[in-house]
């Protein structure tokens, strides 16, 4: 077994050998045995010359042997496509990764599974809404798959972890890498009641390229996906349209037409992706069971300022007429509202909540 490994990791660890030229090789030769015996002038048949030249240099051995190293430890797995572990649903992305780095139990890639994704930089809203969405679709079943960012995708993965349920993260860095650091603990939580995988080796860095490549797996593990907040030229797009082209739903939160995280979301809803206020909107979609009580994005403000305040902009003075109290007063509540991230200051000197 470790041979046949150690043979796949030498092909598949040759920088400028891609998944499908990998592929392409593997069953021209009967396997990686086979195409590690190949001779140049054969393999230039199957692949580019440049592709064989690459494949005759080799790999770094030295990262051969930490992967198999890295492979031994507990809890470490290489999920190769054809094993019964490999998740049939990533057979219908575009050029599927020959293999798959997982930390934690592989068997969740394969469970039915529910994607939420959404901005860095959400609103404290929108993490509200990402947590209870993943919480009420993983008490039915479904394990929540995200991409382990900051924002959104942190938070849908606490929600499915708050319910005891199990959630994905796919990473886009290798599996000795976590990123962000900040979600060191988080990734800990996920390796013990789910899973973290990637197609990426090890020694992988962060890089806007990767992210991309990603996002079409955390589109491809799930039935469907929901955007909670995007802005128009999020990630979280990149995600839905593979989604999109991966025969899957796409659901997306709307909001404030004032809002740039909102942008994204009704772009898609333009597009085509399904409007949500509730769970029950995916539950239904999906013929599945739905909850006992409706999630629905409206939630009124502890803050009697913020409800005085509403969805849209306002200017000090509206807020001064509707809530009755005097200017310094009102100032002094904005301004503490700004500080904890309840409130933006927009131009021409408009407040707006937070949401």
């Amino acid at each position: 077994m470790r041979d046949d490994l150690e043979a796949l990791l030498r092909v598949t660890l040759v920088p400028g050998v891609g998944p499908l030229s990998q592929q392409k090789l593997l069953q021209a030769f009967n396997g990686p045995q086979g195409v590690l015996r190949a001779r140049t002038a054969d393999v230039q048949r199957v692949v580019e010359p440049e592709v064989a030249a690459a494949l005759a240099r080799g790999a770094d051995p030295a990262l051969v042997t930490r992967t198999l190293e890295w492979a031994g430890r507990p809890d470490r797995h290489v999920v190769v496509m054809g094993d019964a572990q490999y998740p049939e649903a990533l057979m219908q992305v575009d050029v599927p990764p020959t293999m798959l780095y997982a930390i934690g139990d592989p068997a969740w890639l394969s469970k039915p599974a529910f994607a939420i994704v959404g901005s860095r930089n959400a609103t404290r809203h929108g993490l509200e809404d990402a947590q209870e969405f993943s919480r009420a679709l993983a008490q039915v079943g479904l394990t929540i798959v995200s991409g382990l960012a900051h924002g959104v995708d942190a938070a849908a993965h606490r929600g499915a972890l708050d319910a005891a349920g199990s959630t994905v993260a796919v990473m886009g860095t290798g599996p000795d890498r976590i990123y962000p650091r900040a979600n060191a603990a988080l990734a800990t939580d996920i390796a013990e009641r789910g899973c973290l995988v990637t197609e990426f080796p090890l020694g992988t860095h962060a890089a806007a390229l990767n992210f991309p490549r990603r996002n079409r797996l955390i589109s491809g593990l799930a039935k469907a996906v929901l955007v909670v907040q995007a802005a128009e030229e999020s990630g979280s797009l990149i995600t839905a349209r593979y989604a999109a082209e991966q025969g899957r739903d796409v659901f997306a939160i709307p909001g404030s037409i004032h809002s740039p995280l909102s942008k994204g979301c009704h772009k898609l809803i333009k597009e085509g992706a399904k409007l949500v206020d509730g769970v029950d909107d995916i539950l239904s979609e999906l013929g599945l069971a739905t909850t006992d009580r409706r999630l629905t994005r409206a939630r009124a403000p502890a803050d009697p300022l913020l409800e005085a305040m509403g969805l849209d902009p306002v200017t000090l003075d509206e807020l001064i007429a509707r809530v009755g109290a005097g200017p310094a007063s009102v100032a002094a509540q904005l301004s503490a509202l700004e500080i904890e991230g309840r409130v933006s200051v927009l131009p021409g000197g408009r407040f707006q909540a937070a949401l």
